[in-house]
């Protein structure tokens, strides 16, 4: 069992249902997270509206969904200047971008690197080569890097005594991709701690970086949607 605190008490986790979101505290470092099923919640990947403008924040894509509700959804992924996806992206079963397997610069090149996979009723983070050699499909998909956690392993180039810290924000799965845990810090954190948080924190075996430049939330039971500079990738739920 994962023993995490949640506004000063302790908390167990357990099985999610539907979309929960809470702040709880690791090793002393404080994080917001929402819970996903993605069997029985309606888990999406977004990016521009019908006239092929990128949504860019929260209130655009709530203005575009204006009867619906939005209990949770997070930046999800880098991106360029245009705010079009950096690696693989597919929406609705449509291959937007191409995967990249090779070499590249950043925080994404720091491989290996992954995809977020929400498939039929499941949710999956997969690193980059496994993902193409499966042959698997998605639904919907966003490459990012690097990986965090990858079979339970924290990736390779993670060091204890970094002094690289920043905001960060993830998402990581279960084995079955029957749970998506989408993490953000709310203070500065190194790669190893925010990985650490989500193998020995949430107990979860494959986890994948977002961004650490632009790292938002929209978690209206939380009472926060993040401003600032304008987002490429967006996941959420829709309701």
């Amino acid at each position: 069992m994962i023993r995490l605190f949640v506004a000063g008490l302790a908390l167990w986790a357990g099985p999610a249902l539907a979309v929960t979101c809470e702040d709880v505290v690791f090793e002393g470092l404080s994080y917001s997270i929402c819970t996903v099923d993605p069997a029985t919640e309606r888990l999406e990947l977004f990016l521009t509206d019908d006239i092929g403008t990128p949504y860019g924040d929260f209130a655009d894509l709530q203005s575009a969904y204006e009867t619906r509700s939005i209990p949770f959804a997070m930046n999800a992924g880098m991106y360029h200047e245009d705010r079009s996806p950096v690696g693989y992206f597919v929406l609705d079963g449509v291959e937007v971008r191409p995967l990249l397997t090779g070499a590249s610069v950043g925080n994404f090149g720091l491989l290996p690197n992954g995809v977020f996979c929400i498939g039929s009723g499941t949710a999956r983070v997969h690193e980059t080569l496994a993902l193409r050699n499966s042959g698997q499909t998605c639904a919907y998909a966003t490459q990012s890097g690097p990986m965090l956690v990858i079979g339970n392993a924290l990736h390779p180039r993670f060091l204890p005594d970094s002094t690289s810290r920043f905001v960060r924000n993830g998402v990581g799965t279960t084995a079955l991709g029957d749970r998506a845990v989408f993490a953000i810090s709310n203070q500065s954190v190194t790669f190893y701690e925010f990985a650490r948080f989500f193998r020995d924190g949430l107990g979860l075996p494959d986890a994948l970086y977002f961004d650490g430049n632009v790292s938002r939330l929209h978690a209206p039971s939380l009472g926060r949607s993040d401003n600032g500079r304008a987002m490429g990738p967006i996941v959420a739920v829709i309701e």
